[in-house]
């Protein structure tokens, strides 16, 4: 059993916050628009970490980190990246990439708007923390924390760490 933290639009921020909540994971996964790598290279003293870059990250960022991430956490396909929609409005390459690998988890960020939901027609969950950062029209910052058991993604939890 894995515990992930999943972030995303940190636009350079980190706090004593989102750390609390870093030290509880296993590993941490970052959707992208990381902003200034001190906030990758603080998570990863301290966890494992996964990341994609998004569209606000310089050079050294989509040097360090992929545009796309596919891979198995215990044994849940996850495909993960910064601009990819939701069900029955995802990115047009994004979708080509979801039928092509079947992924049980689709990951992205953007769009500052927490949202999980199931897609019944490419039969995955879909998941968008929200934004961690101080910067964009999210009111309040968001991230998730769940757990990977074998093939089940389970103990869901919205976290809400204050206002920004």
């Amino acid at each position: 059993m894995k515990k992930i933290l999943l972030l995303s639009d940190t636009h350079s921020h980190i706090d004593e916050w989102i750390l609390k909540y870093v030290r509880w994971a296993d590993e941490v996964w970052h959707a992208g628009d990381i902003g200034n790598l001190n906030v990758t290279d603080t998570i990863k003293e301290i966890k494992p970490l996964r990341a994609v870059y998004g569209n606000i990250d310089d050079n050294k960022a989509r040097v360090e980190y992929p545009l796309n991430q596919i891979f198995t956490c215990e044994k849940v396909k996850v495909f993960m990246t910064h601009i990819g929609g939701y069900p029955g409005k995802y990115n047009p390459l994004v979708k080509e990439n979801l039928i092509q690998n079947k992924p049980q988890l689709f990951i992205c960020g953007h769009s500052h708007i927490l949202k999980v939901m199931f897609d019944k027609q490419l039969n995955l969950l879909h998941m968008n923390p929200g934004a961690a950062g101080i910067q964009g029209m999210h009111q309040v910052k968001t991230m998730l924390r769940f757990e990977i058991n074998e093939d089940k993604i389970q103990n869901l939890e919205v976290i809400e760490i204050g206002k920004k």
